[in-house]
């Protein structure tokens, strides 16, 4: 039958004789080029084929061992840090938020500090905030009483305002800037403003030790925070940060309190970090309302998403389009979810498997602040003057602020794969040449020798199968079957 014509074929064609089996060996041990083998089949000294066996085991010991370790070694995904300061003709400037640290107008309603215990409660999304008790019955009274007040209007209106009364002197790079030139922007500190919002081609700087040069009135009479809850300060504070980025005040602003001149030398610092496994970014992570990546701005979409859900609206201060949350669902609503969102750990920061990762790559601007008393007697009565205010006014009131490249670099930090495929690749190859003196067409004519074996070992235990005979009775193959299922039935 068919079986027994494929069993033949077997026999006569694929299956070759003993003899041209041995012949194959041989000539395998002598064409290949892994080295040492062919000492070991064509030397007649037994001492000297013994002696070439141990070598040739032991380099094969030695190169299993060292390619492993690599393997191991790259699998552990190993970094190492690069730091590279490059030196340019001209940098770009980077953002600047200014706020005043009294927030809102004194005369703007009778109560103050119950609009403060309410701006509290607002900013609690960006900065941690615990209200005392103390105070919710008196929030709960203006909140019955005031239902359509909204504090988003009241602090643009009667919040810190930048205009030619506040901004005294404005002078970037030698050209003179306006209070038209800033941003407003919400922050913790209510009403904020950016310089070079929008990356403007034009800001930047050629000559270090130039850079933006403003002057303050803070206006102390006019803007009073209650020291009650533990406002105590008059001055200006102030972030620096990219200009794709939102300002960031939780432990990064820089405080230049009144009567002083602050200069702020600035450096750029760019950070590159690695993808997950060899570093914590992830670099197909997409910002819906933030054209860069950062993690404050991740922290603040995914705190809008949960505060969405269960609250059907959203505050103004976060991203998004949704319907702006009153007072009212402010106090009893939003102000819980944050709480929870954090004692729950809902938005996370840092490692790769965390809600915001870390950036694959940020630019920082680390500061070196100096400060000094603001003017001398002549400058006190030179500004008296020009303001038409008293010697007294002008040191209680007026900040002076002066931010400038400390030089034209920018130090580069990058994180690098200690190890690549190519350098794996490179260190095992190294292993094989210097222990076998193999290389691919070695490991390609093992892997051939090993395959045909393999066939030939098959094709042996097929024709020696004692099954072979009986597949040509179909009488006994039914009463084998019959047996297995009784066999089964029983069973």
């Amino acid at each position: 039958g068919l079986l027994e014509k494929i069993r033949l074929c077997l026999i006569k064609k694929l299956l070759p004789r003993l003899g041209d089996r041995r012949k194959y060996h041989e000539q395998f041990a002598s064409s290949t080029s892994f080295h040492g083998v062919h000492n070991i089949v064509h030397t007649q000294s037994r001492a000297r084929r013994a002696l070439w066996l141990l070598i040739v085991a032991g380099c094969l010991a030695i190169v299993i061992w060292q390619i492993c370790s690599r393997f191991i070694y790259y699998f552990s995904w190993p970094t190492t840090t690069t730091v590279v300061v490059q030196y340019v003709e001209n940098i770009k400037f980077p953002a600047v938020t200014f706020c005043n640290l009294n927030r809102f107008q004194a005369d703007a309603v009778s109560n103050l500090k119950v609009i403060f215990l309410i701006w509290n409660i607002v900013s609690a999304i960006l900065q941690k905030f615990a209200m005392e008790d103390k105070y919710s019955q008196e929030l709960n009274d203006f909140l019955l009483g005031n239902q359509n007040f909204s504090i988003k209007e009241f602090t643009r209106q009667n919040g810190f305002y930048l205009n030619s009364s506040t901004l005294l002197e404005c002078d970037f790079f030698g050209k003179p800037c306006y209070p038209q030139d800033f941003e407003h922007v919400f922050t913790e500190y209510g009403n904020c403003f950016t310089f070079n919002h929008n990356d403007l081609s034009s800001r930047r700087v050629s000559l270090s030790g130039r850079g933006l040069h403003l002057l303050f009135d803070v206006q102390q009479d006019k803007f009073t925070d209650e020291p009650a809850l533990g406002y105590t300060d008059a001055g200006i504070t102030f972030v620096i940060h990219s200009p794709q980025e939102l300002p960031r005040f939780d432990g990064l602003g820089l405080l230049t309190p009144v009567g002083t001149h602050a200069q702020v030398a600035i450096r750029q610092l760019k950070s590159i970090i690695q993808e997950y496994p060899w570093g914590e970014c992830k670099p197909d992570i997409k910002l819906q309302y933030h054209k860069i990546y950062s993690t404050s701005g991740c922290l603040l979409e995914c705190k809008a998403r949960y505060i969405q859900d269960w609250c059907g609206c959203l505050p103004f201060i976060l991203p998004g389009n949704g319907t702006e949350c009153d007072l009212l669902k402010f106090y009893k609503c939003v102000y819980p979810a944050v709480y929870y969102i954090e004692i729950k750990g809902l938005c996370t920061v840092g490692t790769h498997n965390s809600t915001c990762p870390t950036p694959c790559e940020e630019t920082d601007y680390p500061t070196t602040v100096t400060y000094s008393s603001f003017g001398g007697e002549k400058a006190i009565k030179y500004f008296s003057t020009k303001l038409k205010k008293s010697p007294e006014y002008i040191r209680q009131n007026l900040v002076r602020i002066e931010i400038k490249y400390h030089d034209l670099s920018y130090k580069i930090t990058q994180q690098q794969k200690a190890l690549t495929i190519s350098e794996l690749l490179a260190d095992v190859g190294g292993q094989l040449g210097l222990f076998c003196g193999a290389s691919m067409i070695t490991i390609i004519e093992v892997l051939e020798y090993i395959f045909t074996n393999f066939c030939w070992m098959c094709i042996f235990l097929l024709l020696k199968a004692p099954e072979m005979p009986q597949w040509n009775n179909p009488s006994q193959n039914q009463a084998t079957h019959k047996e297995k299922k009784r066999g089964i039935q029983e069973c």
